[in-house]
């Protein structure tokens, strides 16, 4: 068997995890510090290879190199992994993807799409728990023994790694359709939401939170028009995991049995570290071309905080739909956003384009003119002035 495709199958086998449902973990306790395993070995080449791939990553463009932000996350990565604080080492990336992953060497990798969706700290620290538990549980160790004994699967993956250039400056669809295809077993999901939870209460966390997260991320893929009741067909984060409902509920069950329902769940702490990204953010969002799940989204974060700016990004996504009635509907939340603080300049050429379809020239034109008076020197300005001189 060549090492490098067991190697690369021990290394992403499952990586890719979110939340999952219960089963009683009796008697877990944190393991101490993890060692770094003999060079000469499995495990120890396993742990060579990612080191490499850690190495790449911190000169990935898709890497945020913001130091507050960096510093938070990992900060509460930190707090929910104690004694092995200093092993665990947090990368941004920026992906509008929800993803979040864990590798055996330390290595955690969280996704901008994810820390979007995140209404608070604690749902932050419930995902970063679940990779924590997996870390500490070493399934990616196991992950790597099964991957040993089913050699000729393993030197199929490591060429399909090859061929696509997937690493971790790789092509960031590519790894997650590639890594979300082997993830770990449901056992192993189970026992990394136990562990998850425990860390989260033992960090002053409310458990609770970690259904809550798990029941978002369903609804946003249920919103979407082509749901057609099977979740693992829809997203890499369900396919080859229990049911997605039964999960939850059995995650808040288990929340009932441990207390902290009363913890603070630090939701200004995450919002203010996310205010000067979220823009950005949702660009990217709304280039996934997820209409349903983009809307379900915004709708989600409107009922956390009515404002301006996610009102023009729910305008935006009926817009770049145009099923029918959309161009109504985006009008009206236009209307809307300008009537909060907020909104971006940009709304004004958004909303012109839509008045210049529907054969409101005067409105278009003013418009425009609005959006030139408060974007003078923007990209599009000659653009924008060539509509005004056809208008005229």
């Amino acid at each position: 068997m060549q090492r490098r495709g067991f190697l690369r199958c021990g290394a992403y086998c499952g990586l890719i995890g979110v939340a999952g449902s219960l089963v009683a973990a009796e008697g877990w306790q944190n393991p101490p510090r993890l060692q770094r395993p003999d060079p000469a070995s499995d495990e120890g080449g396993l742990w060579a290879f990612l080191d490499r791939e850690e190495a790449r990553l911190k000169r990935s463009r898709f890497l945020l190199r913001d130091g507050p932000l960096n510093h938070y996350v990992s900060g509460v990565a930190c707090r929910l992994a104690g004694d092995h604080c200093p092993d665990t080492r947090v990368y941004l990336v920026r992906s509008p993807f929800f993803n979040a992953s864990m590798a055996p060497n330390g290595m955690m990798q969280v996704w901008t799409g994810l820390l979007l969706r995140m209404a608070n700290e604690a749902q932050l620290a419930a995902v970063l728990g679940h990779e924590l538990g997996h870390y500490l549980a070493r399934h990616g160790v196991e992950q790597l023994r099964d991957a040993k004994a089913r050699s000729a699967f393993g030197q199929f993956l490591g060429m399909a790694f090859g061929a696509a250039g997937v690493g971790a400056a790789g092509s960031l669809a590519q790894l997650a359709l590639l890594g979300g295809s082997f993830a770990y077993s449901r056992e192993h999901e189970r026992e990394a939401d136990r562990i998850g939870q425990e860390l989260m209460l033992a960090a002053g966390y409310p458990p609770l939170e970690a259904s809550t997260v798990w029941g978002q991320l369903f609804a946003e893929l249920k919103a979407e028009e082509d749901w057609a009741g099977d979740a693992g067909t829809r997203s890499i984060l369900f396919a080859s995991h229990p049911d997605p409902e039964e999960r939850s509920l059995a995650m808040a069950q288990n929340a009932a049995t441990m207390g902290g329902s009363n913890a603070d769940t630090g939701s200004e702490a995450l919002a203010q570290q996310l205010r000067g990204h979220r823009r950005e953010w949702l660009e990217d969002e709304l280039r996934r071309r997820k209409s349903g799940e983009t809307i379900a989204l915004l709708q989600r974060l409107l009922a956390q905080s009515d404002n301006g700016e996610l009102r023009f990004f729910l305008a935006e996504t009926y817009r770049l739909r145009a099923a029918a009635g959309d161009s109504e509907r985006a009008l009206a939340a236009y209307g809307e956003a300008e009537a909060r603080a907020g909104f971006p300049p940009e709304l004004y050429r958004s909303r012109a384009m839509l008045q210049r379809q529907a054969g409101d020239e005067k409105a278009a034109r003013e418009s425009f003119q609005r959006y030139l008076s408060l974007r003078p020197d923007g990209d599009d300005v000659e653009m924008i002035r060539g509509y005004l001189r056809e208008g005229s």
